[in-house]
């Protein structure tokens, strides 16, 4: 294929898959399944590879991302994005209504849109191509995205048809798709699930609601991680000096027509009784929706008339948001079980008789810890009100106490394990209870055995959680160091244990022997610790022998490394019984010293001094800054003090960091400046 060919094939594949993304999001009749798209997509980005030069900006290949965005561009909008009144109830939305008829004296038309939970967005067109995508900010200025806004399909790069303007605005609202989110969410609750984190440790990491994961994923800085997330995202707005059409509807059905998506659901109505039947109706029906909804949106649609309603110093007096009620549902609590996590920390759990709620059959609801219990005032048996509003996970948020039979009991948070009898303990700088039982707890040794062979840990291929439940039932495995002792002969007599079965286990222990020393140290399992700080560890002690033989307070000299993590740090190592374990470990071949390569790759140059990272940089990450720093003998924290010898600042430094840097007279330095005392 010569350059001539390539050029026509681009320009074919581009347009066929543009009219498939139109096809698709906005008429809502895809003609081709995502594998035969994926193809074609594939087969315009190897062309793209062969041919850099016919590269386009707007090419469809720019949708899968790969743009690092090391600090996004402050914009002043051309149109100020403001907020909008809120009403919660009939009464103020009919008192909207009269001020609107007040001031307008012939028929007027409202528009009704969803309120979409999301990311609001300003769209910059000009002459038909995308140029630039703005955050909402402060309303005045807002964040540059346009890289990351480009991976989203459902926002055209180039425009169809004809009839728009040279130079235009459209606004709309970025989300995250329900599906999307619960397949996220799954993925990692899977992976921690895996790693032998209880349900508190889980709750406490995944994605909260759509919204605030749509706004995570819009701020990432590598491009590919936002076209991962598969954002949508519908536009309800056009602005511009020469529109059209002279009225919103009009402009929004034309803006169909150039290719983008307009919400399906959006009606005009010429009666305020006709606007309450579709608030009433889409109040049900919202939750049926792929995306969270939590209001609905009313706008007079002449321009004529806006412009003499005009505005008040926040908000447009044409247009005011109806907001919904969370959803909640009233149910009995039929009792509180208590989960034990690898950590040994305690999740109460509510158990709830079963009741709809917001699209989906709610059973349990988690009580995170005894201060949330007491808090509710919990007793026995309650009629509680559970809520999910704009969280996915439901949550009890009240009780009705009119219905509280008399003779209930209070809960009473328990004092013991419910797996091994343990006393529980709680420390005064913790939230939750748990089980210090960790050698001799079920479900901990069960959770720290799984943590130990997970992938970010041992790595140990085909050994998962219930490989490991059979192998502790059956009595092979009493602590992860028996794994290096398990024998092939005694695995093939359980049930669902074949010879390549066997065979993949024992080749998977023995090459767990060649991980390295800072994850063998993670894999541990020693509370508090996670990947990153066993990262740190391992370089600032470099072998297990001088980690054993560390106090609590040669832990804090590392950096941030606090009290808690410190005090976790010697209480393990005090423990004969872990003593033993990484004796029997060392033992089988473990790893516990930093290797020749880690150590060649390590000085003291910065031996005894002590770096903030602070801001944005443009050779490297934070991370890899950090990582210098540690490897070359330095420490990092993450807050200026009087014991802070340098700061390596980058764009947009943190104000505070700066003022108190000048305060104690604490040396800024840029990354190029670190990187020659390392050198």
């Amino acid at each position: 294929m010569n350059r001539e060919q390539a050029k026509a094939k681009i320009e074919k594949l581009s347009k066929e898959l543009e009219e498939h993304n139109y096809r698709y999001y906005v008429q809502d009749e895809p003609s081709i399944s995502d594998f035969q798209f994926d193809k074609l997509l594939e087969e315009l980005i190897q062309l793209e590879k062969e041919y850099p030069e016919l590269l386009s900006s707007q090419s469809p290949s720019q949708r899968v991302g790969g743009t690092i965005t090391k600090e996004f561009k402050t914009v002043r909008h051309k149109y100020p994005m403001l907020s909008l009144g809120n009403t919660y109830n009939e009464e103020e939305l009919r008192d909207f209504d009269e001020r609107i008829r007040k001031t307008i004296s012939d028929a007027f038309e409202y528009i009704c849109e969803l309120k979409y939970d999301g990311v609001s967005i300003s769209l910059t067109y000009v002459k038909g191509e995308l140029v630039q995508a703005v955050t909402r900010g402060d309303g005045e200025k807002g964040d540059d995205i346009t890289a990351n806004v480009k991976t989203i399909r459902s926002i055209p790069l180039r425009l169809r048809g004809k009839g728009f303007p040279d130079e235009f605005e459209m606004r709309g609202e970025i989300f995250m798709p329900k599906q999307v989110f619960l397949n996220i969410n799954e993925a990692i609750r899977k992976q921690l699930a895996e790693d032998g984190f209880s349900e508190e440790e889980i709750f406490e990491k995944i994605l909260k609601n759509p919204r605030n994961a749509t706004s995570g994923t819009l701020k990432q800085q590598d491009s590919k991680a936002v076209a991962a997330r598969r954002l949508d995202c519908y536009l309800y707005a056009m602005l511009g000096e020469q529109l059209p059409f002279t009225k919103h509807y009009e402009n929004l059905m034309e803006a169909k027509k150039w290719g983008f998506r307009v919400s399906p659901h959006m009606e005009k109505h010429s009666s305020l009784k006709d606007v309450l039947k579709y608030l009433d109706r889409w109040d049900k029906e919202r939750h049926d929706l792929e995306v969270e909804t939590d209001g609905v949106v009313l706008k007079v649609n002449s321009y004529d008339h806006q412009r003499v309603l005009g505005f008040t110093a926040k908000s447009p007096r044409w247009a005011i948001a109806y907001k919904y009620k969370a959803a909640q549902a009233a149910t009995e609590l039929l009792a509180i079980t208590y989960q034990v996590g690898r950590t040994g920390a305690i999740t109460p759990v509510a158990n709830l008789k079963p009741v709809f709620l917001a699209g989906t059959t709610v059973k349990r609801a988690s009580l995170h810890n005894a201060d949330i219990i007491e808090k509710l005032g919990l007793h026995e048996n309650d009629t509680v009100l559970v809520e999910k509003g704009g969280e996915i996970i439901p949550k009890i948020v009240g009780i009705v106490l009119e219905k509280r039979k008399r003779s209930a009991a209070t809960v009473q948070y328990i004092v013991e394990c419910p797996e091994c009898k343990t006393k529980l303990i709680r420390r005064p700088e913790e939230a939750a209870h748990y089980c210090p039982n960790y050698l001799g707890c079920p479900p901990q040794i069960v959770g720290n055995m799984v943590h130990f062979v997970s992938r970010r840990a041992m790595d140990i291929d085909s050994m998962g959680g219930e490989t490991i439940e059979a192998l502790y039932s059956a009595g092979l495995l009493k602590s992860f160091a028996d794994i290096y002792d398990l024998k092939a002969e005694d695995m093939l007599k359980l049930e669902r244990m074949g010879e390549k079965t066997v065979e993949n286990l024992i080749k998977g222990i023995e090459a767990s022997k060649q991980i390295p020393f800072e994850r063998v140290l993670y894999a541990l399992g020693i509370r508090h610790i996670g990947e990153t700080t066993a990262r740190k560890l391992a370089f600032s002690f470099r072998n297990i022998d001088t980690m054993m033989s560390s106090t609590a307070e040669g832990f804090l000299e590392v950096g941030d490394i606090g009290e808690v993590i410190a005090n976790s740090l010697a209480e393990y190592f005090a423990d004969a019984r872990n003593s033993e374990i990484i004796r029997r470990l060392r033992k089988s071949g473990l790893k516990f010293e930093l290797s020749e390569e880690a150590l060649a790759n390590t000085s003291e140059k910065l031996k005894g001094l002590t770096f903030v990272v602070s801001g944005t940089f443009t050779k490297f990450s934070r991370d890899d800054l950090k990582k210098a720093i540690e490897t070359n003998g330095g420490k990092v924290s993450g807050s200026v003090s009087g014991k802070t010898s340098f700061i390596v600042a980058g764009d947009n430094m943190g104000p505070e960091k700066l003022k108190k840097a000048e305060k104690l007279g604490v040396k800024i330095i840029t990354e190029d400046d670190l990187s020659k005392m390392i050198a």
